[in-house]
């Protein structure tokens, strides 16, 4: 059985924030990683749990970006098109997911995240 913290509305509100400001890369450049990097760095002391989810999310994004820019070059070989396409949905997909389960309380660990932040 999952376990769900008992945590106040604020708390569930800023952990779900860290994990919706990475679609903020739609909006700007790196916005990926400046808008979980900007909630996290925000609101990291103020609770364990928006530090435990800022972490996750910005860790997950530094990895996206590392994958990225790995694939890049297979691209003129057109094998890294589909790759990268499917990245990037998995990015959606997941972003998603993390999100509705932090404003519930619900840990969520994201899949390929490398943790460079501990």
């Amino acid at each position: 059985m999952k376990e769900i913290r008992v945590l106040s509305e604020s708390e569930r509100t800023w952990a779900m924030f860290c994990h919706l400001s990475a679609f903020a890369c739609f909006i700007f450049p790196f916005g990926n990683i400046l808008g979980p990097l900007i909630c996290w760095l925000s609101r990291r002391d103020d609770s364990t749990w928006v530090n435990e989810n800022g972490k996750a999310s910005l860790n997950f994004q530094l990895s996206l970006l590392l994958y990225t820019l790995l694939l890049i070059p297979l691209c003129f070989i057109l094998v890294g098109i589909p790759l990268l396409i499917a990245l990037w949905i998995l990015n959606i997909v997941c972003v998603t997911i993390a999100s509705i389960k932090a404003s519930r309380g619900e840990e969520f660990r994201y899949p390929l995240a490398i943790p460079f932040i501990q």
